[in-house]
C-alpha cells in the first residue's frame, strides 16, 4: 500500500540535498505543501528557494530542530503528516574541529524532532498509515572498507570512525528506538557521497571546480586513493520519494550511485571534464598532495539491491554526465 504525503515538513531545506528536495518535489507534486524548517548556518543557500517563495504550497521558516516550542508549534500549525529530516551538521572536518555542535545538532535535535512528531501524531490519533517520519543518515556510519570487503548493507554493524559519523550513528539509533518502543512510523536511509549544483564551497568537488577556475593548487589527502560512491544529488531524490511512497515502516535503506571511484581518480576527471568544456588545457598539473585528514576512512560502497529490488529504484545518472552539469552550474548558473 502507497504512503500518500499531504503536508511536508522539510528539515535543513536551505541545504544541497535538501533545497534540491524541496525543488524535485514541488515539481512532481504541486498539490502537497512543503514547510522548511532552517537554522540558516554557513552551509544553507536559501538563495535557490527565492522563486519558491510566491508560492502558496510552500512556507520558509527559519529556526532550529531543537527548538521544542517552535517544532512542536509548527506541527500543529501546519497539520505536518510527514517529516523528511535532513537536518545535520556533516562537514567531516568541522567535526573533527568541533565536534561539540554535532552532538548537539544530529542527536539532541533529532531526538527533539521525533518526541514532537510523537506527541502531535498521538494527540491527533494518526495512525501508521497517516504520518512518516523519514531520516536521511549516512554510508559513513558502517565505517571504513578494506580493498577486498564487500560492500556496506542494510545488516552491516555501525563503526563511525569521526564525530561527524559517530553523531549521524546515534541519530539513526535514536530513531529506531522511537520506532520499536513508541511504534513512531519512520523510515531511515544511508546515502553515499551526494554532489551536484550549489553544493557548499567545501566539500570536494567545488572545491576542485574552484581551484580550476582560479588556476590553483588543487588539494588531494595522503596519496588520493581513498574510494568513496557517489551519488547525484537528483538521484538522491528520487529515492527518497520512492521511499516515502512504497517504503515500509522501521526499514532502513541504503541509497548509493554505483560509482565507486578513488579521491584521485575523481579529480582528474573532473580536470579533464572542465579542459573539454572551457578550452583549459594541463589542469590536472594543478593536482597537489596535502597531509591526510585524522581518521580519513579509505573505501565506502554500498550495496543497494535492497531498494533495487523491494522499491524498484536505481541511479539515473552516469559520473560523466552528473559532473558536466556540476562544472556547468558552477562556471555559469543561468546554463
Amino acid at each position: 500500500m502507497r504512503y500518500q504525503p499531504k503536508t511536508l515538513l522539510v528539515t535543513g531545506g536551505a541545504g544541497f540535498i535538501g533545497s534540491h528536495f524541496i525543488l524535485y518535489w514541488l515539481a512532481r507534486y504541486p498539490t502537497t505543501r512543503v514547510i522548511n524548517l532552517d537554522k540558516l548556518t554557513y552551509a544553507s543557500n536559501a538563495e535557490v528557494l527565492l522563486p519558491l517563495q510566491e508560492q502558496e504550497n510552500y512556507r520558509f521558516m527559519q529556526g532550529d530542530i531543537g527548538d521544542e516550542a517552535m517544532v512542536s508549534a509548527l506541527l500543529q500549525e501546519e497539520a505536518v503528516d510527514t517529516i523528511v529530516h535532513f537536518a545535520a551538521e556533516s562537514h567531516v572536518d568541522r567535526s573533527i574541529a568541533g565536534p561539540d555542535i554535532f552532538i548537539q545538532s544530529n542527536i539532541v535535535g533529532t531526538h527533539n524532532l521525533l518526541k514532537c512528531a510523537l506527541a502531535y501524531w498521538r494527540n491527533q490519533n494518526w495512525g501508521q498509515d497517516a504520518c512518516r517520519f523519514h531520516h536521511i543518515s549516512t554510508d559513513e556510519v558502517y565505517g571504513s572498507l578494506q580493498h577486498d570487503d564487500a560492500p556496506f548493507t542494510e545488516s552491516s554493524p555501525y563503526q563511525p570512525n569521526s564525530p561527524y559519523s559517530a553523531s549521524k550513528a546515534a541519530s539513526d539509533h535514536v530513531v529506531r528506538a522511537y520506532r520499536e518502543t513508541y511504534q513512531l512510523p519512520t523510515t531511515l536511509s544511508n546515502c553515499s557521497n551526494n554532489y551536484g549544483p550549489h553544493q557548499h564551497a567545501e566539500k570536494l568537488i567545488p572545491t576542485v571546480i574552484a581551484a580550476l577556475q582560479k588556476r590553483q593548487p588543487i588539494p588531494v589527502y595522503g596519496d588520493g586513493s581513498n574510494i568513496r560512491d557517489w551519488l547525484y544529488v537528483e538521484d538522491h531524490c528520487q529515492a527518497i520519494d520512492v521511499i516515502l511512497h512504497k517504503g515500509q515502516v522501521g526499514q532502513c535503506y541504503n541509497v548509493g550511485g554505483e560509482c565507486e571511484i578513488s579521491n584521485l581518480s575523481l579529480v582528474k576527471h573532473l580536470c579533464q571534464h572542465y579542459d573539454q568544456m572551457m578550452g583549459t588545457t594541463q589542469s590536472e598539473q594543478l593536482i597537489e598532495f596535502v597531509t591526510d585528514r585524522p581518521g580519513h576512512d579509505w573505501r565506502y560502497a554500498i550495496d543497494i539491491s535492497k531498494i533495487g529490488t523491494q522499491l524498484v529504484w536505481r541511479p539515473q545518472t552516469v559520473l560523466s554526465k552528473g559532473l558536466e552539469r556540476t562544472i556547468h552550474y558552477y562556471v555559469d548558473p543561468d546554463l
